[in-house]
């Protein structure tokens, strides 16, 4: 006897996708709503994480080469180019190492003190202070690395700022770009002392008080003039950028470009100065009591 028609076909085939998708349908909301196949699919990417790996290998492999001979070639660029450098200081080092041999021999002959020189300690910068208004940096170095406020901070290009506050572990730099911080610098070209102002703005300071003829120029560089007692001489602060002059006014309008930058870097060094030595009196003479 044949079979109805009904049970000879079974469930027909729209009847069975409409059973999978709400299956599929409550499987999602479920695992969705209580996370039932989070552990099947943690199994299934440790399973198939080595097909990934291996799958991949051929580009990260390309990937990887690519990146040592583009690495290669950027070294050996570096390397050249820090060796004409080493070499070029080099020879400013000798000069250098002439003229404080000639100033030591001239400050004997004179009498003069010589200048006591600064100890350089290496900071690394954890951040930024909080007020964004004020420009300051806060560094690993503090009170018990015998680090002292006034204390000189620069980088590989020149004058950061100064040590403003000292803490036991930390301090606080204020840049030499917040507003209203001064710095006695003089011009290499030809001597001329000026006093720069932070303009309140990243790698931008003020010359203010400059008379409208005073020869100054776009391109002079600034150094520190040491006559402040917190910078040492001879330190880069700035390069000027724009001279504006007007005849109706009796100053002229300076702007300079710092030459560090605190964002380039996160070390910087503090010439950490050694205290001065107090006076020694000479003791009384024995049994004089008036």
């Amino acid at each position: 006897m044949e079979s109805p028609e009904f049970f000879k076909h079974g469930i027909s085939p729209l009847a069975r996708v409409g059973i999978v998708a709400v299956l599929s349908i409550a499987l999602m909301i479920t695992d969705a709503r209580f996370s039932y196949l989070e552990r099947a699919r943690e199994a299934a990417s440790v399973a198939l994480y080595p097909l990934e790996q291996l799958a991949s290998s051929p580009f990260s492999a390309y990937r990887q080469l690519g990146a040592f001979f583009v690495g290669h070639a950027l070294l050996e660029r570096q390397n050249l180019a820090l060796k004409r450098r080493l070499l070029r200081d080099s020879a400013q080092l000798q000069r250098y190492a002439a003229l404080e041999a000639e100033n030591a021999y001239l400050r004997r002959l004179l009498g003069v003190r010589a200048r006591q020189q600064p100890t350089p300690v290496l900071a690394d910068i954890i951040h930024n202070a909080r007020d964004p208004f004020i420009q300051k940096l806060i560094v690993d170095k503090g009170a018990y690395a015998h680090i002292r406020a006034g204390s000189a901070v620069i980088d590989a290009n020149g004058v950061i700022g100064q040590v403003t506050r000292v803490f036991p572990l930390t301090a606080e730099v204020t840049l030499l770009t917040s507003k209203d911080e001064a710095v006695p610098v003089e011009v290499v070209r030809n001597g001329l002392r000026a006093i720069t102002m932070g303009a309140g703005r990243p790698g931008e300071l003020n010359l203010p008080y400059m008379p409208v003829n005073a020869d100054i120029r776009a391109g002079d560089v600034l150094v520190t003039s040491g006559i402040d007692g917190t910078y040492p001489a001879g330190l880069p602060v700035a390069v000027v950028g724009r001279v504006e002059r007007d005849p109706t006014y009796p100053f002229a309008k300076i702007t300079c470009i710092s030459n560090a930058g605190a964002d380039e870097h996160t070390e910087v060094l503090i010439l950490r100065t050694p205290p001065t030595p107090a006076p020694v009196h000479p003791a009384a003479p024995a049994g004089d009591d008036n």
